[in-house]
């Protein structure tokens, strides 16, 4: 039987991707040896590098003016990262979510912080809409998707300043203008490859803009003009995100993930507004194509509705505590055959209990 994948990460992958992974464990481009075994100073290595960097300008249609980084420690460091090196008075930020308040909080160790907008009045259901973002302020940061919740931002804010954003959950799943963006960082482990590896885009005009002596682990511009290689990086995570974005080249680039994923969305909410069993907890307005999150009009009847869905080969569907209930996360690699297995099964489920 098929297994249908939502979990909300570490997220699918496409099955070419892991296949080629799993022979570049045993031989790795005919030489012999492991992909984990290499030294990332190695030739065939630092190709992989140079052609991660080169496909994810490509794919969001950049120029030379931006480096493109793997680093590691995830999105986590990276809350920390980006005040550390371009918090110098004060800030602007958004908060939609937890990993929003978790980069606000970390802000708040270098500078101060101006929230300029929150939706967590109503649990970050909903995406705030009227707010101005200053400009005294060094940049704006802000979160395009928030996985827990499952809101998604899919047109950005004007701004004077500098726009940085945490896009770990929705990169490479529409397509948008990246180069309004001074910062972009993504955790690999939703749409681009397996935890481990944390891209991050830059400017760089800002590499020489650090506001603050800086331990070297914790600067941009020592991880640039190192090439990503300052330290040992995360070789086989990198290795498997360029696999994933070449798999994503080949097939169309992202306009071919962004109508994939359209119809996906689509499919799924469109049964979910329909069946008088479910109920979802997003203003329609912000649904995120990523993560759709969803309660039972009965809870007393969940324990039913999961042994239908295990029954049916679907994994990973247990909502975040901070929701309850159920997430289904469709991120690119998810085929839109899961998103009618588990379409299937919500009908079916009506039929049994309405």
């Amino acid at each position: 039987m098929k297994l249908h994948n939502f979990s909300a990460g570490p997220g699918i992958l496409p099955k070419e991707v892991l296949e080629k992974a799993a022979q570049a464990c045993l031989d790795f481009n005919g030489s012999g040896l492991s992909i984990l075994e290499v030294s990332h100073r190695g030739k065939n290595i630092i190709e992989v590098f140079d052609k991660a960097s080169a496909l994810v300008k490509k794919l969001l249609k950049l120029d030379d003016s931006y480096d493109v980084l793997f680093l590691q420690g995830g999105a986590s460091t990276q809350f920390a990262m980006v005040p550390a090196n371009f918090l110098g008075k004060k800030a602007a930020y958004l908060n939609t979510g937890v990993w929003a308040k978790k980069a606000i909080k970390e802000a708040r160790l270098y500078g101060e912080v101006d929230v300029i907008a929150s939706s967590e009045d109503k649990n970050f259901s909903y995406l705030p809409k009227t707010f101005d973002v200053p400009s005294n302020v060094d940049y704006f940061h802000f979160t395009s998707n928030n996985t827990i919740y499952g809101t998604q931002m899919r047109n950005f804010p004007e701004a004077s300043v500098p726009l940085m954003c945490d896009m770990s959950s929705d990169i490479f799943s529409h397509e948008f203008d990246a180069s309004k963006f001074s910062l972009i960082y993504a955790g690999a482990q939703k749409n681009m490859g397996p935890a481990g590896s944390t891209m991050v885009i830059i400017k760089k005009e800002l590499l020489d803009k650090q506001v603050r002596t800086l331990p070297s682990m914790q600067s941009y511009k020592i991880h640039a003009d190192a090439e990503s290689m300052f330290n040992t990086p995360p070789v086989f995570a990198v290795y498997v995100s360029m696999l994933t974005l070449e798999w994503l080249d080949n097939n169309g680039g992202v306009a071919w993930a962004e109508k994939r994923n359209q119809a996906k969305a689509d499919l799924f909410y469109s049964e979910l507004d329909r069946n008088s069993q479910f109920v979802g907890t997003v203003d329609k307005a912000d649904r995120s194509f990523m993560n759709a999150n969803f309660i039972m009009s009965d809870s007393s009847k969940e324990e039913a509705f999961k042994q239908m869905l295990k029954e049916a080969g679907i994994s990973g569907m247990n909502g975040h505590r901070s929701v309850g209930g159920f997430r289904a996360s469709m991120y690119n690699a998810l085929d839109i055959t899961s998103v009618e297995a588990l379409v299937d099964v919500m009908q079916n489920f009506e039929k049994l209990n309405a």
